[in-house]
């Protein structure tokens, strides 16, 4: 199915443009999200008269999305969740959770603006994109960590995946002498 884009999407095309799709992703998506109509004569008419209405709402919507970027940048975001001596997560971070640490800073993103194609399952700083808008992307800081204060050490630049960094030991210079003293005398039970 042939569509006029009313904007600018990834991997598709730019506002105005008239793309062939595949008729299920134009009746399940773009037709009904507005953000395309059907490639006819009526139509192409419409968007013409219209066009000067659509450029303006998606440069305020464009400057909008900005000025959420410059308020996101290089801000970091901390979720607290329980993991393994390993750093391996119970549980995984998905685009949900980190939406809800957004929320609890007071930015209002939505969780398909949220580029994240794997859940994260390790404890560590992460990356995570932000699509705020079809020309505006931002990269922000997800540091999952079992608490607070860890948090404040891998942002620091810590490891917490070892035992050396969780329990303030270093298990490969451990030697047996450090479990038990060799020249100390044993008790025998007398009877």
């Amino acid at each position: 199915m042939e569509v006029i884009l009313l904007e600018r999407i990834a991997k598709l095309g730019q506002m105005g443009e008239t793309v062939k799709v595949r008729d299920g992703f134009a009746r399940n998506y773009l037709l009904p999200l507005g953000k395309a109509l059907r490639a006819n004569a009526a139509n192409k008419a419409r968007f013409e008269s219209e066009r000067a209405t659509l450029e303006a709402r998606n440069l305020e919507r464009k400057s909008e999305a900005q000025q959420i970027a410059d308020k996101l940048d290089g801000k970091s975001f901390i979720i607290v969740r329980s993991a393994g001596e390993t750093g391996q997560l119970y549980g995984s971070v998905a685009a949900r959770d980190v939406v809800e640490a957004l929320a609890a800073d007071g930015f209002n993103i939505n969780r398909n603006q949220v580029d994240l194609n794997h859940p994260i399952k390790a404890i560590g700083v992460h990356k995570v994109t932000l699509h705020l808008h079809a020309e505006v992307e931002i990269a922000v800081e997800i540091n999952v960590a079992r608490s607070t204060e860890e948090a404040e050490r891998q942002a620091k630049g810590e490891s917490l995946t070892s035992a050396d960094a969780i329990y303030g030991v270093d298990e490969d210079a451990l030697k047996p002498e450090d479990f038990f003293n060799p020249e100390a005398e044993f008790e025998t039970e007398e009877e």
